[in-house]
């Protein structure tokens, strides 16, 4: 027959497993969590209209000058101030911001960016390439703004279009 002293006997190993699970029961139930505050977002700019822009007008849009971050590839000009940490003031990318950045996208050198109008003429078909794939991440991504104008080109009229994102290849 079993005796109760042998049921009730409290060895090394039922104090540690009582301590653990004593512990398990306080985190679970009656710990308090620490309240995560996240960093507000900023608000959201209103859509721009629609336009063709000459490398002048561009070159505003730097995130210094004006608010808002541009930038053109293959072209086409986006609005990247949403991902202004990257392309803004400070960012790994602002050398591209109010540019023509298909060159330094096609070369993977965020240095090789044009003050003047680029033709891209000397880069290579896989270059070339790699610019229509960066168009295509952008055009998903961010609203397109209008058409990077070559010297003496005329702007399209878009009829006071908002700018918004291309999902269209």
């Amino acid at each position: 027959m079993i005796q109760m002293s042998e049921l009730l006997e409290v060895g090394p190993w039922d104090i540690v497993l009582l301590a653990i699970l004593g512990y398990l029961v306080y985190r679970f139930f009656f710990k308090k969590q620490a309240e995560v505050e996240f960093p507000k977002a900023a608000p959201r700019l209103p859509p721009l209209d629609m336009k063709d822009m000459t490398l002048e007008e561009l070159r505003q849009f730097d995130g210094v000058k004006d608010e808002r971050v541009l930038l053109a590839v293959c072209g086409n000009i986006y609005d990247v101030t949403r991902g202004k940490d990257f392309y803004g003031p400070g960012g790994a990318y602002e050398n591209l911001a109010g540019h023509d950045a298909t060159r330094a996208l096609a070369t993977f050198d965020a240095k090789a960016v044009k003050e003047e109008y680029d033709d891209w003429a000397d880069l290579t078909q896989d270059d070339l390439n790699d610019a229509k794939e960066w168009d295509q991440k952008l055009r998903v991504k961010y609203d397109f703004i209008g058409k990077l104008l070559k010297p003496g080109e005329s702007p399209s009229d878009y009829e006071g279009q908002k700018a918004t994102v291309r999902m269209s290849f």
